[in-house]
């Protein structure tokens, strides 16, 4: 005979948030475990080049931010070296991971990442591509990760001539992508989910 399980209480349906910084950042939570969240920091001591901190907010087609948002970035160190075991092009700053993990903050939903100005990489075809950061953005309502960049204002040449940025057709959205000096190290990268100033999104 087939047990009822009528008496368990289905659990709410969610698409992202809020179980998972329970999962992903349990310590920004509040539940202390393994001495701290991963991709915390991306430096774990002295790095090479130039010390940058990102600031952002992930903002809905209104225009009002998500405050459970949670931001992954990958990127390579100052000298365009990845830290990772198919990078043959050298040997990567041993002091910076190249991975981070940002939850927004649950009053304002501004993210932080205090992380190094990333060198340049080659494209497939070996051009140079200008210094940039992958992002992948999840949050309540969003049921794919959704994939974008993080590019510099400030690094106008190396945007010009970018094999990614140039094949963009609607050039006028570029700016979307474009993370924008706001103090001395610190740049400001919004993104916005949907609206007139919708970020590039990737389908990787």
């Amino acid at each position: 005979m087939v047990q009822k399980l009528d008496y368990l209480r289905e659990s709410p349906s969610q698409t992202a948030g809020p179980y998972v910084h329970i999962g992903c950042t349990p310590n920004f939570t509040g539940i202390d475990i393994y001495g701290g969240d991963l991709g915390t920091s991306l430096k774990t001591g002295p790095v090479q080049g130039q010390e940058i901190t990102i600031k952002g907010t992930v903002y809905d087609g209104t225009g009002t931010p998500l405050r459970d948002a949670m931001i992954e970035i990958w990127q390579p160190d100052s000298a365009g070296l990845f830290r990772s075991a198919n990078e043959t092009r050298g040997t990567s700053d041993p002091n910076f991971t190249g991975w981070g993990r940002s939850t927004g903050d649950m009053n304002t939903g501004e993210f932080t990442f205090e992380t190094v100005k990333p060198g340049a990489v080659p494209f497939i075809d070996g051009r140079p591509q200008a210094p940039h950061i992958t992002a992948w953005i999840v949050a309540r309502g969003i049921n794919i990760g959704l994939h974008t960049r993080i590019y510099f204002e400030d690094e106008t040449d190396a945007n010009a001539a970018d094999p990614i940025l140039t094949r963009i057709e609607h050039q006028n959205r570029i700016p979307t992508l474009l993370a924008k000096p706001e103090a001395d190290g610190v740049y400001r990268f919004d993104i916005w989910l949907q609206g007139p100033t919708e970020t590039i999104f990737f389908d990787i």
